[in-house]
């Protein structure tokens, strides 16, 4: 055991659980050494020379002398290829099956003994040893896939495999769910395995909660997305490339992929990035559409130690006139940290406080932990006993950890029974009065002094009637609890579009809700992670996220936590939370100015929430993130590839946060087109670097021009219409929304085009043109 990790569990849980954490930690090695298989001898294997080729629907099968290769193109033009006979299902990622393959796509014989199957959007290669080249319909190739290399232990039981890819010089590497070194992941190594860092984090930290084996290149030549589908540990070390400078000595980016077993399949997609998210999309399930009032801003604390304190909290912002929409209760509202239960005590009558903040517009949401307290009359625990609801050992046991609770098991949530069970018991949480749920520690958490903070790697699950171990389950056991809380929820309230949110995930999670940062450290590096996280995990198909307000641990400064805050009032989820030892977060608790700048960025958040609900909207729709990089509409431009520090708000806005002290000016690199400064409405002719103010009272953001943005007014919603350029038309799509519920609401479409020395803005319809039904105020004219 090192010293360390005990030094660790003691700082996380506290002395009184440490013990019970070196307790666990030995009973999980003792478990992983009587269950795991010990690792042997192996025999390497490589695929060989291609014997022959069977043509198939949407592609074929590719043989070759020791392995062969299955290569699909659905209809929506992503690409399968599994090797050793691996087909699409089972997945955890898949949405709704395997899409149709395309009729048109054909497999034919290439050159030097390979072999090509040809599609409209994307041509795959494959030569006679077995490299993959995933190509545009042009020919360039964007992506190679070197031979794959397996290892097999020779006593038979899962291998391992190893995949090494090229990209091209100028390419760079984003996704990888959330990195907080990011979102251009640059040189080095990624760790694939769902992780409690066991504190706050920054930039430096690696792997962290959700991590996915998503990657998204962008290059000169074109943007694709590239999907290994397998649940297992695994490493992915990146080598961004470099080019000669004119000299034709480009080398080329590398990817490497290491995996500890699972099946060798993938999947590509190719085209812009609004094609290639739309494409993942439809393959990995559209975003959930959070209720309206999760757009607003939330309020959190682990530390409420009671209905008086919360009500106090409460009192502060409607004194304050601060807009709230919703308050969040941590672990401390339990009874003994037990999950699904209230301390009656200190929440006396919760059921009447919830209808009370209700009745204000302010929703309660509650945490809830997948870890069961392990004690004989826990009505959870005794109810999923009776239904053989938790994970075992290898032997039959059923495994324990320790958590908040103290000795506690973990249900399987990759068995469809017990997921059902699960989800019954939300029941409970809403007869409480709550609206919304965020998932926690369900990586899943064990406080283990030493080794991982988790499950015995043994440990046997369900894996939807396959049968497994931890192993393959870990990464995905969030997601599995999110799909269950998601559907009991949709059975409980089916009138009620859920809320859920989750810190651990895997491909597929914005099926279910979205995600927050964790416990991100408190200091600038942690608010410059914050952004990161959201653009990488949007970049993934995850939209809807958000970061601690301020950090998890410290107390910042007022300078740090109001800029922390104003970055916060443009990302999706807008939410103020600290840890039990760190300082408070609301906003009058840092001064008069600091509150004053809070309720302007609070109010102007409210002014856009129709435009966050729209963009809602079109995610659920297209698979657009809210939160865009800079290069979205322009991947080409190289200079937009590597700007980190801002970012798109749908089509309409660019905002551009102050990352660092002191700062009262910053450097803001804008697309190409005109674009207004919305404080001053001075316009600015992109592509350009221009450098803006930016007081204490706001950071920088810009307005797109021809922009249509749906805004709240003084006198309810209107239409907020930017100036085209001279020449130019411009537009904005709207999605108005009764806040809940399940109807489709039709999505209207407007245009703004200059007459003279003014603007119109016309509604489009399949009838030809009309008078928008909200009001307009234009703006960009001087």
């Amino acid at each position: 055991m090192d010293g360390r990790d005990l030094v660790r569990s003691v700082r996380v849980i506290g002395s009184g659980r440490a013990a019970r954490g070196v307790r666990a930690a030995w009973r999980r090695r003792r478990i992983d050494a009587a269950g795991l298989p010990r690792r042997g001898a192996e025999r390497a294997r490589v695929p060989g020379r291609v014997e022959e080729a069977r043509p198939g629907p949407g592609g074929g099968v590719i043989r070759f002398s020791r392995s062969e290769l299955r290569i699909t193109v659905a209809v929506n033009g992503a690409v399968f290829w599994g090797w050793d006979g691996a087909a699409p299902q089972p997945s955890y990622a898949l949405a709704g099956g395997c899409p149709e393959p395309d009729p048109r796509a054909v497999l034919e014989p290439d050159t030097d003994g390979g072999w090509r199957v040809v599609a409209e959007r994307v041509t795959v290669v494959v030569s006679r040893h077995g490299a993959v080249d995933v190509c545009t319909p042009g020919g360039v190739v964007l992506r190679r896939e070197l031979p794959p290399r397996w290892w097999e232990p020779v006593g038979g039981g899962p291998g391992r495999w190893l995949q090494r890819s090229e990209v091209a010089a100028d390419a760079r590497f984003f996704g990888l769910g959330g990195r907080a070194s990011g979102p251009r992941l640059r040189d080095g190594s990624y760790r694939l395995w769902n992780t409690d860092p066991g504190g706050a984090f920054g930039p430096g930290d690696d792997p962290l909660y959700l991590t996915m084996p998503v990657q998204l290149v962008v290059a000169d030549a074109g943007t694709h997305l590239v999907f290994h589908d397998t649940t297992w540990d695994g490493t992915v070390v990146l080598r961004e490339g470099e080019e000669g400078a004119g000299s034709g000595h480009d080398r080329a980016g590398h990817c490497e992929l290491r995996m500890d077993g699972g099946p060798l399949r993938c999947w590509v997609m190719v085209g812009a990035p609004s094609r290639v998210l739309h494409t993942w999309a439809a393959l990995t399930g559209a975003p959930a559409l959070p209720p309206s009032w999760a757009l607003g801003h939330h309020h959190a604390r682990w530390g409420f130690g009671s209905e008086q304190e919360l009500r106090r909290t409460v009192a502060g912002y409607q004194e304050r006139d601060l807009p709230l929409d919703a308050v969040h209760l941590h672990v401390d509202h339990y009874d003994d940290h037990q999950v699904f239960t209230v301390d009656r005590d200190r929440f006396p009558k919760l059921p009447v406080l919830a209808e009370e903040l209700r009745r204000d517009g302010i929703r309660l949401v509650s945490v809830v932990e997948p870890a069961v307290k392990a004690v004989a009359g826990n009505a959870v625990h005794d109810s999923g006993a009776a239904v053989d609801a938790f994970v075992r050992d290898a032997s039959g046991r059923p495994v324990r950890g320790v958590v908040w609770a103290g000795e506690s098991v973990y249900p399987d949530f990759t068995d469809p029974r017990v997921r059902a069970w699960w989800g019954g018991l939300y029941e409970e949480r809403l007869a409480q009065g709550f609206a919304g749920f965020w998932h926690d520690m369900n990586e899943p958490v064990s406080f283990n002094a030493f080794g991982e903070p988790t499950l015995p790697r043994s440990a046997r699950h369900a894996l939807e009637g396959r049968g497994g171990d931890h192993r393959e389950a870990h990464n995905v056991y969030a997601l599995c609890m999110a799909r269950a809380g998601y559907e009991g929820l949709r059975e409980l309230a089916p009138e009620e579009r859920p809320f859920l949110f989750s810190r651990s995930g895997w491909a597929g999670m914005q099926r279910y809700g979205g995600t927050w940062s964790g416990e991100v450290a408190t200091g600038w590096p942690g608010l410059r992670a914050s952004l990161s996280l959201v653009l990488g995990l949007g970049l993934c198909g995850v939209p809807y996220s958000g970061p601690d307000i301020g950090g998890f641990d410290g107390s910042p400064s007022p300078e740090l936590y109001l800029r922390w805050f104003q970055l916060g009032a443009y990302l999706p989820l807008f939410r103020t939370h600290a840890g039990p030892r760190a300082g408070r977060r609301e906003p009058w608790e840092f001064g008069p100015e600091v509150l004053e700048h809070a309720r302007a960025a609070l109010r102007e958040r409210r002014r856009l929430l129709p435009y966050f609900v729209t963009l809602a909207h079109l995610a659920r729709r297209t698979g657009a993130p809210y939160v865009r990089p800079v290069w979205w509409g322009a991947p080409e431009d190289r200079a937009l590839r590597d700007c980190e520090d801002a970012f798109l708000l749908g089509d309409g806005l660019l905002v551009a946060p102050v990352l660092e002290p002191g700062a009262d000016r910053r450097t803001v690199r804008l697309p190409r087109g005109r674009w207004y400064d919305t404080a001053t409405e001075r316009a600015y002719e992109g592509p350009a670097r221009v450098v803006v103010a930016a007081p204490p009272g706001r950071i920088p953001v810009f307005a797109r021009a021809g922009a249509v943005l749906p805004v709240r007014g003084d006198e309810g919603p209107e239409l907020e219409a930017w100036a085209p350029a001279p020449g130019r038309t411009g537009g904005g799509l709207v999605v108005p929304d009764a806040g809940d519920g399940w109807a489709e609401p039709e999505l209207e479409r407007y245009v703004a085009r200059r007459q003279g020395g003014s603007v119109v803005v016309t509604r489009e319809g399949e009838d030809g043109s009309s008078t928008p039904s909200w009001p307009v105020r234009v703006r960009g004219l001087g």
